[in-house]
């Protein structure tokens, strides 16, 4: 798992304050490009002139540097040109928060939400932390353009109101060739009003992943520690698709909402077969989850018969499915059509029975925080 955040020796503080920058390794950039680049190095070189320079080594002269100097140890070394760094030179601070080379970048928009899922993986919080909505802004002028595809996640964004509407403008705007996928659990959108605000964006690849746990509404309601959250959901997503936005279902299995998965794949089937995408996804053993493990607990391998069963109902149906943060040793051979590598690589892990997997490139692996906390008792290599 890589280390995204964290605090770092400042060796060198001019500026005392938190700022973006871009990694770089060029000791050679235009002078006019230096004011907004950390420069990544490994020995002395010429560092005047950048907002930063990281250090891998004590042998710089700091006396040389313009900028803030932070010492990196090897918890960093995927540190990269074209990486987006928070940096904070009075603290010390480092949070990664973008990285060229990901198959993917989320951006937390709010740890606020309105649900209180059993198995949520950033636990809501109370305090005002709009601050994140202001970075967001920021940072997305300055991720490159070529970039393919932004996760806009929370809490619930939503709960920003225009204020997110405005965001996607933004984003519109400064990244129009990149792939846009917001998370939410889609309850404002029972407000037709707003949901035209969010479809006037008119973005060209934006897609909104909304969780539909059950097909039965006081199942999904429990899951999601909210009375009204089912029916609110679904008059979200007619209302978006209404307005021929492009919705994803989200379903994710644990204890809980298995039993009743092939039921929710048929109600998804029989009355949203007009949605762009269903996910069904494996349980991560993160926030809450932990607490409620005995609760939410399932090995994926006891459910495998099951959820053969759900993905060949959604494509029999002609709904576009993927089943997400699973092992290939987990599932049956039928499901693999289906099958993506979907966990964010930096917390993918795998086990010392992975290692002679022939088949470990084509598998999602585990969560780093299932290989500590629990994970299925079946999982071996092909050999």
């Amino acid at each position: 798992m890589l280390k995204l955040h964290g605090t770092l020796p400042v060796l060198k503080s001019t500026t005392g304050g938190s700022y973006l920058v871009t990694v770089t390794r060029n000791a050679f950039l235009a002078a006019s490009s230096r004011s907004t680049r950390a420069l990544l190095i490994e020995a002395n070189q010429n560092p005047n002139g950048y907002k930063a320079v990281l250090a891998r080594q004590n042998s710089i002269d700091v006396g040389k540097c313009q900028g803030d100097v932070f010492q990196i140890s090897a918890d960093y070394n995927y540190l990269d040109e074209g990486d987006i760094l928070r940096l904070d030179s009075a603290s010390g601070a480092m949070r990664c928060l973008y990285r060229r080379s990901a198959r993917s970048n989320s951006i937390l928009l709010t740890e606020q939400c309105n649900h209180y899922c059993l198995m949520c993986s950033q636990p809501p919080k109370t305090p005002d932390d709009s601050w994140l909505l202001r970075e967001a802004f920021e940072l997305i002028t300055v991720i490159p353009t070529d970039t393919n595809e932004l996760i806009l996640t929370g809490g619930e964004p939503t709960l920003y109101g225009l204020r997110l509407v405005e965001l996607l403008n933004h984003t519109k705007r400064c990244l129009p060739n990149t792939a846009i996928h917001l998370l939410s659990n889609g309850r404002a959108f029972k407000d037709f009003t707003f949901a035209k605000l969010y479809a006037a964006v008119e973005h060209p690849d934006l897609m909104i992943g909304i969780p539909v746990y059950a097909d039965d509404p006081a199942t999904h309601d429990y899951v999601v520690q909210s009375r009204g959250a089912f029916d609110d959901t679904i008059r979200g997503i007619l209302n978006l698709k209404r307005l021929h936005q492009r919705v994803e279902v989200r379903l994710v299995i644990h204890k809980q909402t298995v039993s009743r998965l092939r039921q929710t794949c048929e109600f998804l089937a029989r009355n949203l077969l007009f949605v762009d995408h269903v996910a069904l996804m494996g349980l991560e053993i993160t926030g809450f989850t932990r607490p409620n493990l005995e609760l939410l607990w399932i090995d994926p391998y006891e459910y495998k018969d099951t959820l053969s069963e759900a993905v060949a109902i959604l494509n029999s149906y002609g709904l576009p499915a993927s089943v997400y943060n699973h092992q290939l040793c987990t599932v049956n051979p039928d499901v693999l059509p289906n099958y993506r590598k979907s966990i964010s690589d930096w917390k993918t892990e795998y086990l010392d029975e992975c290692t002679a997997c022939t088949r470990r490139d084509d598998c999602g692996g585990l969560f780093s925080s299932g290989k500590a906390y629990r994970h299925s008792d079946h999982i071996k290599a092909f050999l």
